[in-house]
């Protein structure tokens, strides 16, 4: 009866850890507030499940140490990696790296170059970049009644979603309601607040003249409301807009600094991530996108997102 006991025992245990998995995550940088809330998010999803653990890697904003870290869970051998990527048009060898390897990949938030070629086992979940610039764009066009100048502050140029943000907002300046406004500088501040408010201060400096600032997120959009606050212009006289609809975006709202954010599901995106790594883990079959909807946020709506990102 002991034996039998202790064999059953044994059984189940080698049964959990079977069934235990392990995911590498290597982020592009903890040191950027929409990606910590999906970091968070993915975290928080994780202690709800039985037998997954996450091993996050800072990449530090550095493409050599991302790859270093996905060859390091590659040689570690966990059961699959998820990938915030640093440089997106790197991401071909990130995938083969893994494909090579029979370790399932999943990227997330930022679209991979090779997203319309992924190996098999490998997926993409994020929101679809060109639906944020174009609600972003619009909402700056009605406000702005079709007409005015605008500046537009870009993401880091090695990030898809970036350019995929920016020309969202050409196609809208494009569209015959909103032809009227014109783009008087385009120049990218990183996603940085520091360097946003650098930015918007050097063309206060340089006599740009402007009515609204459209940013590829939320943290270059509070930067530009710092530096026009700090010039004494009056917050009235501008539409400032950004992507993301984190707390200090929110709050911004709240306080009148900023008019438009997009919300982007940060904590969902980690979840949906995580889920997918681990169905492909275990062999079970994933989309090959997902996507999560992107939504448009506005001083009428903010109490419906304050809980939220």
């Amino acid at each position: 009866m002991k034996k039998f006991i202790l064999g059953s025992a044994l059984a189940v245990m080698m049964s959990t850890a079977a069934h235990a998995e392990t995911i590498g995550v290597t982020m592009a940088q903890f040191d950027d507030n929409f990606l910590t809330v999906l970091r968070n998010g993915m975290s928080d999803y994780a202690k709800t499940m039985d037998g997954v653990q996450l091993q996050i890697e800072d990449a530090q904003n550095d493409v050599a140490k991302q790859q270093s870290q996905i060859q390091n869970f590659i040689a570690s051998g966990v059961d699959a990696i998820i990938v915030t990527a640093v440089d997106t048009d790197a991401t071909a060898a990130m995938s083969k790296a893994a494909a090579d390897a029979g370790i399932p990949l999943v990227y997330v938030n930022r679209e991979p170059v090779n997203v319309d070629q992924l190996p098999e086992k490998q997926a993409f979940v994020a929101s679809e970049e060109t639906v944020a610039g174009t609600l972003e764009t619009q909402e700056v066009c009605r406000l702005l009644n079709g007409k005015g100048k605008a500046v537009v502050m870009m993401g880091e140029l090695s990030n898809q979603g970036a350019r995929m943000r920016t020309k969202a907002v050409h196609d809208v300046l494009a569209t015959d309601e909103c032809k009227g406004i014109e783009i008087v500088e385009e120049q990218t501040a990183n996603w940085q607040r520091t360097q946003g408010q650098d930015l918007v201060t050097n063309w206060l400096a340089a006599g740009v003249e402007f009515d609204a600032v459209i940013a590829n997120n939320d943290e270059m959009a509070i930067g530009a409301a710092q530096a026009l606050k700090a010039a004494g212009r009056s917050m009235d006289s501008v539409v400032i807009a950004g992507v993301d609809a984190t707390q200090d975006a929110l709050a911004a709202m709240a306080a009148g600094d900023l008019d438009v954010t997009v919300f982007q599901d940060a904590a969902g995106q980690g979840k949906g991530a995580l889920d997918a790594a681990i169905k492909l883990a275990k062999g079970e079959k994933v989309e090959a996108k997902v996507y999560i909807p992107f939504q448009l946020v506005n001083p009428a709506n903010i109490a419906d997102y304050q809980q939220k990102n």
